[in-house]
């Protein structure tokens, strides 16, 4: 696999935060026949999100409180935070098959966030949540 292109998506939330999507194609399987060029792909990728920024009122607003447990997710404090403005995350690598070579494009697009003003993050932030879809698509490169 040859890594060909890899864009951060960037999501902006109606508090005004602004978080980073990133996302890896860890693995491309060919996997038998489909008519999508004549190839099955199984795609294996993994993603995480980051702040990039948040405004200092949230800041000071969480500055007192404990900060967030490791293991499982606590169950209070928890609200929906509307997106209201992103560019999803992409990645592509090219690959060879035995039906010749193919641009594998995954894309994810966050449909959901949360955040919880009970904690603290360990950068002194509120922590956030969010879901995000995969679209995966392949194509075959045409031979010059």
């Amino acid at each position: 696999m040859e890594a060909k292109k890899k864009e951060q998506g960037i999501i902006k939330l109606t508090d005004n935060t602004i978080l980073k999507l990133k996302i890896t194609i860890v693995d491309i399987k060919e996997i038998g026949f489909s008519p999508f060029g004549g190839v099955n792909l199984s795609v294996n990728s993994v993603g995480g999100i980051a702040t990039y920024s948040v405004p200092e009122e949230l800041r000071n607003a969480i500055v007192d409180k404990p900060s967030f447990p490791s293991g499982d997710l606590p169950h209070d404090g928890w609200e929906i935070v509307d997106i209201v403005e992103q560019e999803p995350a992409i990645e592509e690598e090219i690959i060879d098959t035995s039906k010749g070579k193919f641009r594998v494009r995954v894309v994810a697009e966050a449909v959901m966030a949360a955040r919880n003003m009970n904690y603290r993050s360990v950068l002194n932030e509120p922590v956030y949540w969010v879901n995000w879809v995969w679209k995966i698509s392949w194509k075959p490169i045409e031979a010059k």
